[in-house]
């Protein structure tokens, strides 16, 4: 992981556009698009505008509880990524608006010979904003080959929880790291250019170890929370309440916090099984939503 805060952030690559301009669904596969405009209407955050393209489906906002929170599932019902397909999520929250992002089931992507799945993502908070980004995990199939690249964009007093979590393989048929590439991007950009980055290319199929010590994990994930609103005290708090969550599993779960060079906290770790997964991506949702908003963890429904 990298981070910068000298306010010379580079230069954003993002795919998006461009494959959605000069890339036929002949030659390449799905080519789909998902914009999302989120206001604040009263006391709730409620759709301004949507446009979904095949494959994606969208279904109105649920409200779980008297947040306001939007909470918005990201429907592909084609159950899948095949090589070739270029699919892209715009998203735009106005000022003061709550929203939390969940899919059903896991983004799975399947075997391709030769074309990537790419899948970008650009989000962009105004003031005061907040963004629960919480989608299940990516499970690559054996041969299968996914690049995805996600840039969240905050403006002053903005605040993103950002989960990101891959799978191994389809654990239960034999594929522990079968894939061939995944290519993954993770880039927060505060109101005052300060960047937080994590980069990595996994190809496990083609090279013995390329995965290190992850090799004998089942899942990996990361966790951002980022935002110049949340003052130094309750930082300091999360901080220790996440370090005693990770604690929680010796044998089943290995992670570590860290602070990075913007207003902010980066958690790594891998799991062994889904349910370890699942469990400590519920406790550090629960203690962040607690310490931060002094908001009950969601109940998320997934219909």
């Amino acid at each position: 992981m990298r981070s910068r805060a000298d306010g010379a952030v580079p230069p954003r690559v993002s795919t998006s556009k461009t494959n959605r301009e000069d890339a036929s669904t002949e030659s390449v596969g799905r080519v789909g698009g998902l914009t999302l405009r989120y206001v604040l209407n009263g006391t709730r955050t409620v759709f301004a505008r949507t446009n979904a393209q095949t494959p994606w489906h969208l279904l109105p906002p649920i409200y779980l509880d008297d947040s306001g929170a939007a909470y918005t599932l990201l429907l592909n019902p084609s159950g899948g990524l095949v090589g070739g397909d270029r699919l892209a999520i715009d998203m735009h929250l106005a000022p003061s608006a709550h929203v939390l992002i969940s899919t059903p089931s896991a983004n799975r992507v399947y075997r391709s010979p030769t074309e990537e799945a790419v899948q970008d993502i650009d989000v962009h908070l105004g003031a005061g904003a907040k963004l629960e980004w919480f989608p299940e995990h990516t499970i690559p199939f054996a041969g299968s080959r996914f690049r995805q690249s996600i840039n969240v964009t905050l403006a002053s007093g903005a605040t993103v929880l950002l989960w990101d979590a891959i799978a191994s393989g389809r654990i239960a048929s034999g594929e522990r790291w079968a894939f061939s590439s995944l290519n993954n991007e993770i880039r927060i950009t505060t109101a005052s250019g300060s960047s937080l980055l994590e980069r990595y290319h996994l190809a496990p199929a083609k090279k013995s170890g390329a995965v290190g010590l992850a090799s004998k994990w089942d899942y990996v994930a990361s966790l951002f929370i980022v935002g110049d609103g949340i003052a130094d005290a309750l930082w300091n708090v999360l901080e220790a309440e996440i370090s005693s969550i990770l604690d929680e599993r010796p044998g089943h779960l290995l992670g570590g916090v860290s602070r990075p060079a913007l207003p902010g906290l980066a958690i790594k770790l891998v799991a062994r099984s889904a349910p370890d997964l699942t469990a400590v991506c519920n406790a550090l949702w629960a203690a962040v939503r607690r310490v931060v908003w002094g908001l009950l963890p969601p109940a998320l429904r997934k219909h």
